[in-house]
């Protein structure tokens, strides 16, 4: 088993998860803007949430997640399904390792560490958009794995993003058309 030390995401790995991010999620999928303010949401009771993956100083994985109350329900989630209130909710806004390393525990000893942190943050559950059009739909097998409940599918979840930022999807190109899994994992 090689060697993974788990960090608090900081600054120091803004670049690293950007360029990662955007090696398995496709083009324009983060920038420095988007980072800087998932970085700010993480944090509650000075806790941070979101969890990088190192092995020997290299960045292989980052799990970003969003304190509770520091995120709102938008039109891609269905807040009267969850049975918990909206305010107890952390968001997994992604969940990413580099394809050299998955299928090592990786991901799910990420999501450990920032459940555990979103707890002492006060959430009670942590939802998810997970893409559906994942490598042999891996993302909702995993999330599923760890517990996750689908509350509902959303088509187009990440067309927007194609639109304002030329995101660029790896499976549909310059126009995504992907379905997004909403999901909650309960803690």
């Amino acid at each position: 088993m090689l060697p993974v030390e788990y960090k608090s995401f900081q600054p120091e790995f803004f670049d690293q998860v950007i360029e990662l991010g955007n090696r398995v999620h496709g083009d324009n999928y983060l920038d420095l803007p988007v980072v800087k303010e998932l970085y700010k949401k993480s944090f509650q009771n000075e806790l941070n949430a979101s969890i990088v993956a190192l092995n020997k100083d290299r960045l292989i994985g980052f799990r970003l997640t969003i304190a509770p109350r520091h995120w709102a329900p938008d039109k891609w989630c269905t807040p009267s399904k969850w049975a918990i209130s909206q305010n107890k909710v952390s968001y997994f806004k992604c969940n990413t390792v580099d394809s050299n390393y998955q299928g090592q525990g990786i991901g799910p000893q990420m999501l450990q560490r920032s459940v555990e942190q979103s707890i002492k943050q006060g959430a009670q559950a942590g939802l998810a958009h997970i893409w559906l059009a994942s490598p042999n739909n891996s993302a909702y097998r995993y999330f599923k794995k760890c517990g996750g409940e689908l509350i509902k599918e959303h088509p187009n979840k990440w067309r927007a993003l194609s639109l304002e930022n030329q995101y660029d999807c790896p499976v549909c190109g310059r126009l995504c058309n992907c379905t997004a899994a909403e999901m909650i994992l309960r803690f």
